[in-house]
Order: structure tokens, then C-alpha cells, then sequence
């Protein structure tokens, strides 16, 4: 497995992730050291998971592997921003949570510190520069290394990276959003963006919770028990091709025949198209066994073409308007070289 600098940072993360959601749900504490040890034993240097994923319970598996592990032979990333506990100050990114949050992560994975503490999702309610020195003042005592964020819009990101560069706080050095075959609306803002200020990009769901794995059909009305996707589907989204059908199918027939004809499975292709994006650093794959582990290391030593980068490039092309469309991008370039 390759390595890639993780951000504006110095630290080398391998280039797959391995995200952590399905331990203590799917994945028992035994399954998951072994996928751990797969994992690491591949070169995976890279791990991923979230103080609120299965009520804790997947940081306390993460744990209990690290203990007795060279810990910085390892980058942990977690995340703090979602309700812990019932009374009105376990939620959000305020000094009080986040302070309270991070001790319990610590204590969860047995660890004296985080490699990377990533905000959830964004906070209406707390100031940025409340959030932002409590992050800067983690740092400071050597509970956290870096900083990063996740679910945020680019306006968002940038209100925090100049409040930060304004201040002389700690930067965030990476970026946590839902990205693949069909969610390309991430390229819109926040690729050019974290591009130009080198902030790193982990694509969370980078199979759209297996549908590009090509294991979905047309036929099936509801996502099977047990998957990932049907624990969207309880949680309130939509069945995801009720709407937008024939886009969703064109980019997995797309990604069925092009397997056919290189000897590669669709999720390898899914995430190969990833891989060889510059703006990204690391995909976090989720797994549930040792197969779907290898398929996924599978997608690394290769790439894809250029021409079939375009060819699934334009199968999954989604209709945007002003001032995304491609004409405006020509209005903005002509005459000058674009990087």
C-alpha cells in the first residue's frame, strides 16, 4: 500500500482507511482484531472511528487492539460533535463537550492521545472561535495531534480555517465528506477548495453504503437485513434509486461491465476512481469480514485508464446549473492555465 501526507501535516497515512462503524454492531471485539490485524499487516497504517459509533462501543474495540501495540506505528482518527448522553450539554462542539468527549475517547481506546480529532458535522448554536480554542488548547496539552472536520460546507470550512489563520490557531488539516460515484456534488466547493489550501480529503461511504459494490438490484423494494444501507433506510433516507433510478443504474452497469472487461470487481473500481483523484488522501472503507477486506485492498496497485476515468466520470456527471455548470468553469479559465 502507498502512503500519503495527510494534509498540510508531516504524518503518512496509508491510502486506504479503515473505518470502524460496523465494530460493535456487525463485527464482533475477536472478528474485528482480526480485521485489524489484516488490516495493518497490508501496510494500513490508518484507522478511523467515532466516539458515538455503536454508543462507543467501536473505540472501546479499537482499544482494547492498541493496548499492548507500538501506538505510533498507528493514526487514530476520531470525531466528536453528536449527543453522548441525555442531558442538554452532551451535544455540540462547545468547550464543556468537546473537553468531556475527548477524556471519554481516551479512556475508550486506552490511549493518551488522538491522532486526529475531527468535528462531526457543524454547530449551529456554538461560536467557531469557542470551538476552535478548545481544539487549539487539545493540541496545546498533547491530547490531540491535529485537527480536522467532517459533513461541513465549503463556506463552513472556510470560516473556520480563516478564524484560525486570522488567530494563530491550529488549522484543520483534513476534511471528512460523503464522496464517490454518486455523490459527486462534493467536487463542486469542497474539492477546489481543499485543493487550494491543501486540506486533506477522506471520502467517508466511498461505496455509497454498498451500492456500488453491484451487490443491489432493480428488483429488490426494500435494502436486505443486516446491510448498511438498510440501517439508512430505518434511520429515515430514502430508498436510494426511488427518484433517480436511471442515474444510479447507469453508473452500476457502467461499473459491472467495465469489472467484466479488466478483471476487477465493481468496488475496486469505485474505488480506484478515487485513488487516482490528487485531492484525495484517504478513502475509508468499512468492512464486515476478511473477504470484503482483501476485495477492497484490491483496489490498490493499479489504476484505472484515462479513458475510463472519463468514461465513469460522465456515467455519473449529475445536471448542476449556474455557477457550476461548464460553461462558467470555461468563463473562469479562458485564457489562462487552470491547476
Amino acid at each position: 500500500m502507498e502512503y500519503r501526507l495527510l494534509g498540510r501535516s508531516g504524518v503518512k497515512v496509508s491510502e486506504l482507511c479503515l473505518g470502524t462503524l460496523t465494530f460493535g454492531w456487525k463485527v464482533d471485539e475477536a472478528h474485528a482484531h482480526e480485521i485489524l490485524d489484516a488490516f495493518t499487516g497490508n501496510g494500513g497504517n490508518f484507522l478511523d472511528t467515532a466516539n458515538v459509533y455503536n454508543g462507543g462501543k467501536s473505540e472501546e474495540i479499537v482499544g482494547s487492539w492498541l493496548k499492548g501495540r507500538e501506538r505510533e506505528e498507528v493514526v487514530v482518527a476520531t470525531k466528536v460533535r453528536f449527543r453522548t448522553a441525555e442531558h442538554q450539554n452532551a451535544v455540540g462542539l462547545s468547550r464543556k463537550h468537546i473537553i468531556s468527549s475527548v477524556n471519554e475517547s481516551l479512556e475508550r481506546l486506552q490511549t493518551d492521545y488522538i491522532d486526529l480529532l475531527q468535528v462531526h458535522a457543524w454547530d449551529p448554536l456554538t461560536p467557531v472561535e469557542e470551538t476552535l480554542r478548545t481544539l487549539n488548547d487539545l493540541v496545546r496539552s498533547g491530547k490531540v495531534r491535529y485537527i480536522g472536520a467532517s459533513n461541513f460546507r465549503a463556506w463552513q470550512l472556510a470560516s473556520f480555517i480563516e478564524y484560525s489563520r486570522h488567530h494563530d490557531l491550529e488549522e484543520f488539516i483534513s476534511l471528512q465528506p460523503q464522496y464517490n460515484l454518486l455523490t459527486r456534488a462534493t467536487e463542486y466547493e469542497l474539492v477546489p477548495y481543499c485543493r487550494r489550501e491543501r486540506i486533506g480529503i477522506l471520502p467517508w461511504s466511498p461505496l455509497k453504503a454498498g451500492i456500488l459494490s453491484g451487490r443491489y438490484t432493480r428488483e429488490m423494494g426494500e435494502p436486505p437485513e443486516g446491510s448498511r444501507l438498510r440501517r439508512r433506510f430505518e434511520r429515515g433516507m430514502r430508498w436510494p434509486w426511488n427518484d433517480e433510478g436511471e442515474y444510479v443504474w447507469r453508473v452500476v452497469d457502467l461499473l459491472k461491465s467495465m469489472s467484466g472487461s479488466i478483471g476487477k470487481t465493481p468496488s475496486q473500481i469505485a474505488l480506484n476512481w478515487l485513488l487516482r483523484n490528487p485531492a484525495v488522501t484517504a478513502p475509508i472503507i468499512g468492512v464486515s469480514s476478511g473477504e470484503q477486506l482483501s476485495e477492497d485492498l484490491g483496489s490498490t496497485g493499479w489504476k484505472l485508464s484515462d479513458q475510463q476515468m472519463r468514461e465513469l466520470d460522465d456515467a455519473s456527471t449529475i445536471f448542476v446549473t449556474y455557477p457550476y455548470d461548464r460553461d462558467t468553469d470555461n468563463q473562469q479559465v479562458r485564457g489562462r492555465e487552470s491547476n
